[in-house]
């Protein structure tokens, strides 16, 4: 686990479980009190007492969940009882992406960045993690297969310095065959690189590139180009949305992007894969009127 996460999870006990449970003996809580806390939490759990977002509260359920599993299994109670309460709706984020004309604007902006060119070709045509992308090594790349194995990921660590972790998923560990053009810029690449990372610190080659470094680097080409602010994660959106509309299927999709399930691919994808039901039930209307004249 990341040490980002474990802090995340041991603030959502101190911050947002203990107060309103903390109190009460183990064995005395009810799927009534989690879901009394959950109702207040959704009203009142966040900034400055306002809504909490359903998202967090889910998340905090399931910390809270997976800790009173481990008090049945240790028979400290006989029933988990975060089983039997309603969680808040999941809330669908608005992913913004960059369309047609926006994506050539990108693609021409990054042409004027010698620096960090390959970075963003190689993440829009891709779809990569930030810290898959930033973690790349050359022993990844193979350039007679056309292939990239991607095999850990980078994470910045606060105050400086860096550690390489996991992907983030089993399904994370993957090889993904790469496009003729992205080819090329990596073997190009690869013939005057003096490190064995693919993307290294241009002042330390010895180390690779850092994850925030890749987002402020993106925060100015958008603002150079005119472009909608994005996150780093809006540029995999960018990718997938434009890879599914161009007929790429979903189940290959979610195994060139790491996904445990395709149905996972599908459901982030819905506003995309809705338009290509569409548009396959017209097809399908169009030949079947035929048949029918």
């Amino acid at each position: 686990m990341r040490p980002s996460t474990f802090e995340g999870y041991r603030a959502y006990v101190r911050d947002k479980i203990v107060p309103y449970l903390g109190d009460k003996e183990i064995r005395k809580v009810t799927a009534g009190d989690v879901q009394k806390l959950y109702r207040k939490l959704k009203k009142e759990g966040g900034a400055a007492g306002g809504p909490l977002a359903g998202a967090t509260v889910r998340r905090i359920h399931g910390v809270l969940h997976q800790a009173m599993d481990v008090a049945v299994d240790r028979h400290l109670i006989v029933k988990n009882p975060t089983k039997d309460v309603t969680l808040p709706k999941k809330e669908s984020t608005p992913r913004t992406i960059l369309n047609d004309a926006q994506l050539e604007r990108f693609m021409e902006s990054i042409k004027q960045d010698r620096q960090w060119h390959d970075f963003f070709y190689l993440e829009i045509t891709t779809g990569l993690r930030r810290g898959e992308l930033c973690g790349l090594m050359w022993s990844d790349f193979d350039e007679k297969k056309g292939t990239l194995s991607i095999r850990r990921t980078l994470h910045g660590k606060r105050g400086g310095g860096y550690y390489v972790g996991d992907t983030k998923t089993g399904k994370g560990r993957r090889i993904i065959r790469l496009p003729p053009s992205t080819v090329q810029i990596l073997t190009e690449r690869k013939r005057t690189a003096i490190s064995q990372w693919i993307f290294p610190n241009p002042l330390h080659p010895e180390d690779p590139i850092m994850p925030s470094s890749g987002y402020n680097r993106m925060k100015k080409l958008l603002a150079a180009a005119g472009l909608p602010d994005l996150r780093f994660h809006d540029l995999r959106h960018t990718f997938a949305t434009h890879a599914l509309t161009s007929g790429v299927d979903a189940k290959t999709l979610s195994g060139i992007l790491g996904h445990t399930q395709t149905s996972f691919t599908l459901d982030t994808y819905t506003h995309v894969t809705g338009d290509m039901h569409r548009r396959a039930s017209e097809i399908v209307g169009g030949f079947m009127e035929e048949f029918m004249v």
